[in-house]
C-alpha cells in the first residue's frame, strides 16, 4: 500500500462515483422512479466491464499495478461494488470451486439484503417518532 497506489484508487472512485451519479439521473429521468433501474444498469454494465477489462489485462495488456487499480478498484469499484462481487464468484468459479461460489453468492446476498434490514430497522427504532 503506496501513496500512489492510494491515490490512484482515490482518482478512479471519483470518477466511477460520479459516472454511477450520471447515470442514475439518466436513468431516472428516462425511466421513471418506480424501479431502481439506473442501480440495474450500473450493476450489469459494471460487471461486464470488469470481466472484460480483467480479461484483457491478463491477455494483452501488461499495466501497472497502479492502473489495475485505477480501472478496477477504483473506476468500476466506485461505480458498482457489484463488479468486484462478480469477479470474486468467477474466479472461485474458475478455479474449480463451484460450490464455495454459490455459497459466496447466496451468502453475500443473502446477509446484504438482512443488513440493509437492520440497518433501516436500527435507525428507524432510534430515530422515528
Amino acid at each position: 500500500m503506496t501513496p500512489s497506489m492510494i491515490s490512484s484508487v482515490a482518482a478512479g472512485g471519483a470518477i466511477g462515483a460520479a459516472g454511477r451519479y450520471i447515470v442514475g439521473v439518466l436513468a431516472t429521468r428516462l425511466l421513471g422512479h418506480e424501479f431502481p433501474w439506473g442501480t440495474v444498469i450500473v450493476n450489469i454494465t459494471g460487471s461486464f466491464a470488469m470481466g472484460a477489462l480483467i480479461t484483457y489485462m491478463a491477455l494483452k495488456w501488461s499495466a501497472s499495478q497502479e492502473m489495475r487499480a485505477f480501472l478496477t478498484t477504483g473506476v468500476l469499484g466506485g461505480f458498482t461494488t457489484l463488479s468486484t462481487f462478480s469477479l470474486d464468484f468467477a474466479f472461485l468459479y474458475d478455479r474449480k470451486h463451484p460450490i464455495v461460489a454459490l455459497f459466496y453468492a447466496m451468502g453475500t446476498v443473502g446477509l446484504a439484503l438482512i443488513a440493509v434490514f437492520a440497518g433501516m430497522a436500527l435507525m428507524r427504532a432510534v430515530y422515528a417518532p
